[in-house]
């Protein structure tokens, strides 16, 4: 990588960072391109430039943010710590993010047709596949029932994957609870899973 493309992949980052805090903090409807690109220390032209639209800029953001998460809960399961450990950084990872994460940033994404193409693509090819080694490393594990089929987990995935993505969700729906339906997802209503296996 030469000098010129170090310094455009630079700006593509601050860009893509000033654009997540905005998003996240006052939702996308009310972040301007101009905003950004005061955030990014740099002119609106280069964001357009870069990525052609706002919501091609939206897209590149939760891409990246997207693809940082699945490495992450990648790595949390490829360590060497017990199963419900994992369990515990992944959800408290969760939260943690879902804190951080503005509802109307959230609303928003779910109206837009050109995200949720992106999202369901990201789905199949990625978040579904760390599910399904998480549930085999669950079940290998003794953490997991192993009497519960694969194809019923994935209906279990696929119902929470269709709430979600419901219009009138996210108007309906704080903070609090899109916390607690974290836990709900991972432990169901039997709470924390016991640590020891007989």
């Amino acid at each position: 990588m030469d000098g010129y493309q170090r310094r455009t992949e630079l700006k593509k980052i601050k860009i893509r960072k000033a654009a997540f805090d905005l998003f996240t903090t006052y939702g996308v409807e009310k972040v301007s391109i101009v905003e950004i690109a005061k955030g990014a220390n740099v002119s609106p032209v280069t964001i357009y430039n870069y990525f052609g639209s706002k919501d091609e800029l939206l897209k590149n953001v939760i891409a990246e943010f997207m693809n940082e998460s699945i490495e992450k809960y990648d790595e949390i399961l490829e360590g060497n710590s017990p199963f419900p450990e994992k369990m515990e950084k992944i959800i408290f990872d969760g939260n943690e993010t879902a804190k951080k994460l503005n509802l109307d940033f959230i609303q928003s994404n779910v109206n837009n047709p050109l995200i949720l193409e992106f999202m369901d693509d990201f789905y199949q090819k990625k978040t579904l596949p760390l599910m399904i080694k998480m549930i085999e490393q669950g079940k290998k594990e003794g953490y997991v029932d192993q009497n519960i089929s694969f194809d019923a987990i994935l209906i279990y995935i696929q119902l929470f994957k269709e709430a979600l993505a419901q219009p009138d969700f996210f108007a309906h729906t704080n903070q609090a609870v899109l916390l607690d339906l974290n836990r709900l997802f991972y432990y169901g209503l039997m709470g924390k899973p016991q640590t020891d296996v007989e």
